[in-house]
Formats: structure tokens, C-alpha cells, sequence
């Protein structure tokens, strides 16, 4: 695996296990790596990987400092190709949504999502229609003729 780089995400879950879990399914993450804590329940760090970027997090330890804290001055931006799949996926998953998806006039379809564990979300895809407002067959705007 090639060395990380860039800006990552590191969040503080209570039951980074459940949100692991819950990510995989929500939005289609693969656990990389996982470091349980001595006390056998909950994670010293966990990282996986969504859309092809990672994102750690471990559980909180107010024990050593680290306690929880609200994540409402931030969120986690996904780019995606598919929107209504990855919208559908995360809300059947159980994500809450907080700004429904629509047409933004910046060009892309956009929405927000709030998880269990409290992190905000936001997901856009460029829009896929033509002035029309027909997609043609590969999901890109265009002519299909």
C-alpha cells in the first residue's frame, strides 16, 4: 500500500466498530485497518476507505482526553458518479437527511446527510441531463445521436 498523503479526516465516534460497520454499508467503505483497545470493546483506530479515499476514526477515550464533541462546524464531501445510488444506499442505511438533493446552480446535484454517529455529510455528482432534460445512455450529458 502506497504511503498516505494529503489531508485526512480523523474523527472521535462513540461505537467506532458500529460506524465502521455502518459506513460499509452506507457508503460502500472497505475497512483497511482496525486496532482494537485494551479494553476489548472499543477502537484505538480504525481506517477505511470510501470512493477511493480514506477516512480514520477511533472510538473516544474521555479517560486520556479524547472526549466526544459535536461535529456540527464540519462535514465529509463525496463526489460521486452514481448520486442516486449512493443517496438511496445511505439513506436506506439509515442516514438522516438534512438538505434534500437537488440541482444546485453551481451545476451539480447536491445534498446533506447527518449519520447515527453524529458526522455530517454532503454528496454531489455533476448533473447528467442535457438542456432537454434527458440523459442519454452512458449517464452523461450529451448528444446521443
Amino acid at each position: 500500500m502506497a504511503p498516505l498523503t494529503g489531508v485526512i479526516a480523523y474523527l472521535n465516534l462513540e461505537g467506532a466498530s458500529d460506524a465502521s460497520a455502518f459506513y460499509q454499508r452506507a457508503f460502500g467503505a472497505r475497512e483497511v485497518f482496525r486496532m482494537p483497545a485494551e479494553d476489548g470493546i472499543r477502537l484505538m483506530h480504525c481506517h477505511v476507505e470510501i470512493n477511493g479515499g480514506p477516512l480514520m476514526f477511533s472510538d473516544c477515550f474521555p479517560e486520556m482526553g479524547v472526549a466526544r464533541q459535536a461535529s456540527d462546524s464540519h462535514t465529509l464531501h463525496l463526489v460521486v458518479d452514481d448520486m442516486d445510488a449512493w443517496w438511496r444506499r445511505a439513506v436506506d442505511a439509515g442516514c438522516e437527511i438534512t438538505m434534500p438533493l437537488a440541482l444546485q446552480f453551481w451545476g451539480d446535484r447536491f445534498g446533506k446527510l447527518s449519520d447515527p454517529f453524529g458526522v455530517n455529510w454532503s454528496l454531489s455528482a455533476p448533473d447528467s441531463t442535457d438542456d432537454t432534460g434527458s440523459t442519454d445512455d452512458t449517464g452523461s450529458a450529451g448528444d446521443a445521436g
